[in-house]
C-alpha cells in the first residue's frame, strides 16, 4: 500500500481561502443586520417610553372653584390647559377627567366638562374647533362637580386627574377654599 502524501496545491488552498471569506462574510452581514435592528427597536422602545412618561400637557394659570348655591360646597372646578414644551398635539375628546376627594372618585369625560378655546389670546368659536390642543392654544375646563355624591365642602383636599390617551396624567391637587359664598369665584393653590 502506498500513501498520497501530497501537499496542497496553491489552487487548492485559494478555494478554502476563499471559502471562508464567504462563510465569513455571510456571518458578519448577519450579525450586523441583527445588531442594527436590535439597535432600531431599543431606540424605538426609548422613544416610546419618553413620550409615554412624560405629559404633553400642563397647567396654565389658577384653579378656580365657584360655590354652590348653598354656600358651603364647590360646584364647579375650571382650570387651563395647554401643550407642554416641545409636547405633541392632544386629541381633547380622547381627554378623560377624575375628580377624586377623600369619599369619592368620579370620572368626566370631554363631553361631560365644558372646554373654552383660546387662540392667540383671544376666545374661539366652538363651532371652528377640530377639538385638538395644540401650539399656542389654550383650552378653559369647567367640570360640574356639584353631581357628587358627597359634595367637595371648605377646606376639603381634592384631586383632578387630567388623563390624555397618550403620555402622562396631569395631577391637580388643590384645598376648597374656607369660606364658600354663593356665586362667588375663588382661585385655590
Amino acid at each position: 500500500m502506498v500513501r498520497n502524501e501530497d501537499a496542497f496545491t496553491g489552487l487548492e488552498a485559494a478555494i478554502v481561502l476563499i471559502a471562508f471569506i464567504v462563510v465569513a462574510a455571510v456571518f458578519s452581514y448577519v450579525m450586523l443586520g441583527a445588531g442594527f435592528f436590535a439597535t432600531g427597536e431599543a431606540q424605538r422602545s426609548v422613544q416610546t417610553g419618553v413620550a409615554q412618561a412624560s405629559s404633553n400637557l400642563e397647567l396654565s394659570g389658577p384653579v378656580i372653584v365657584a360655590a354652590s348655591n348653598t354656600d358651603d360646597e364647590v360646584a364647579e372646578i375650571s382650570f387651563f390647559l395647554r401643550l407642554a414644551a416641545g409636547g405633541a398635539s392632544v386629541d381633547m375628546k380622547k381627554v378623560t377627567f377624575t375628580v377624586s376627594t377623600k369619599d369619592e372618585m368620579k370620572t368626566y369625560g370631554y363631553t361631560d366638562v365644558t372646554p373654552t378655546w383660546y387662540a392667540n389670546g383671544a376666545e374661539q368659536s366652538t363651532t371652528d374647533q377640530n377639538n385638538m390642543l395644540e401650539k399656542f392654544e389654550l383650552v378653559k375646563i369647567t367640570i360640574p362637580v356639584d353631581d357628587l355624591t358627597n359634595a367637595i365642602g371648605r377646606n376639603e383636599r381634592f384631586t383632578v386627574e387630567v388623563k390624555p390617551d397618550i403620555g402622562a396624567a396631569l395631577p391637580i391637587n388643590r384645598v376648597a377654599p374656607p369660606d364658600l359664598v354663593k356665586g362667588n369665584n375663588y382661585e385655590v393653590y
